[in-house]
């Protein structure tokens, strides 16, 4: 499995961290900034989502402050599913419920709970219910005929 991570200048020490655990078990490839020194966040969530919809890569681990602007950056990227998680219930639903491609991280969280995290998010499969493919595939539909 290829996992691609990227962060801004604030993520930068946790995906420091979580690199050492995560090259033991997956191939991961870096997108994000080198550093501590500021950077825009949307540049590399933008990198990231573009390697995953061109299949560089089989999931997406992206890492700013608070989580959030990298996770409403990735969004824009058609065919990018990014989600802020703070919890395992968080990650359980949004794999299961959204068919979620990018996890979104805090810089604040401790490096061995955010590996698990990750690892519950890769392997958390998508749901086979109805509604729940119908929802992700409105979502597709509207990318499609909605260009940004």
């Amino acid at each position: 499995m290829r996992l691609g991570i990227t962060n801004d200048h604030r993520g930068y020490k946790l995906k420091v961290e979580l690199l050492e655990k995560l090259k033991k078990d997956y191939e991961v490839i870096d997108y994000g900034a080198k550093g501590t020194e500021n950077v825009d966040y949307p540049l590399y969530a933008f990198k990231l989502g573009k390697a995953l919809t061109n299949k560089e890569i089989d999931f997406g681990i992206a890492i700013c402050g608070s989580g959030i602007g990298i996770s409403i950056a990735c969004n824009k990227v058609k065919g990018i599913r990014a989600a802020r998680v703070i919890s395992i219930e968080d990650v359980i639903e949004t794999r299961n419920d959204n068919d979620a491609n990018i996890i979104c991280l805090n810089e604040n969280m401790d490096a061995n709970y955010a590996y698990n995290l990750i690892t519950t998010f890769i392997t958390t499969p998508f749901s086979t219910e109805e509604r729940h493919i119908r929802r992700v595939n409105q979502i597709k539909e509207y990318e499609v005929n909605n260009e940004r």
